[in-house]
């Protein structure tokens, strides 16, 4: 993720550090991780970076929550876009099984604990896939965004130091 990150700023680097992170917590796979590790390396302040970054990652949702499964459906009847959104949605539905047993907190969880392949988009994509109703999908994504800041803060920020010599 890092060399990526770093891409991004190269290659955004003549626009200030707050809308690189910004731009960056909009992107796939990326996403709010990405938004906050740049926006540590550029010297944003955590404070203004973090409600930036939240904001950045959360627009997408809606679009997909509401218009993935549409176009899904309009794609899959092309034969140039059928296999990748084939592929697209096995990939999704093969993390269905963490969802299996409580879609809220499933669904929260594998939006909030930054691993790779999850996260808000994937997430959403699942939810919308699986028919889970926006006003249930919403607020579980949303409560996965706020985790994983409070997780990626601690480590791009390195305050997981801190925090940890805090009880030594």
């Amino acid at each position: 993720m890092n060399g990526l990150v770093n891409w991004f700023i190269d290659t955004l680097g003549g626009i200030p550090g707050e809308w690189v992170a910004f731009i960056i917590s909009m992107v796939p796979i990326l996403e709010l991780r990405g938004g906050l590790l740049a926006a540590s390396l550029m010297g944003v302040d955590i404070l203004t970076a973090v409600p930036i970054c939240i904001i950045g990652n959360l627009i997408p949702v809606p679009f997909i929550l509401w218009f993935i499964t549409p176009l899904f459906s309009w794609l899959k009847k092309t034969r140039l876009f059928r296999p990748m959104v084939e592929k697209l949605e096995a990939k999704a539905m093969g993390k269905q099984d963490r969802l299996e047993k409580g879609y809220f907190w499933g669904l929260t969880l594998f939006v909030g604990i930054p691993l790779p392949g999850t996260g808000a988009w994937t997430g959403s994509l699942l939810a919308a896939l699986l028919d889970i109703p926006f006003k249930k999908s919403f607020p579980a994504v949303l409560l996965g965004i706020l985790i994983a800041t409070v997780i990626m803060s601690a480590i791009s920020y390195g305050l997981l130091g801190s925090i940890l010599a805090l009880f030594a």
